[in-house]
């Protein structure tokens, strides 16, 4: 284990058991919903893939306009 999460572990355990349920509760959603975000986005490499390609076609076409005209 990393020093720095040694060291936030050891804060949350002076936590009350709500407060550190409420926090480990938040740490497990987000760790599953990165886990969830990463594997999606692994799995659609060439979808993501395909729409560049697609995007960058029509950019050399022509068929784009700048987001922003001027700053």
């Amino acid at each position: 284990m990393s020093r720095v999460l040694e060291v936030a572990l050891a804060e949350v355990a002076k936590l009350p058991p709500g407060e550190q349920d409420a926090l480990g509760a938040l740490l497990l959603e987000e760790m599953w919903t990165e886990g969830r975000w990463s594997g999606c986005f692994a799995a659609s490499q060439n979808t993501l893939k395909e729409l560049a390609d697609v995007a960058l076609a029509e950019h050399r076409a022509g068929k784009t306009k700048p987001l922003i005209d001027s700053l």
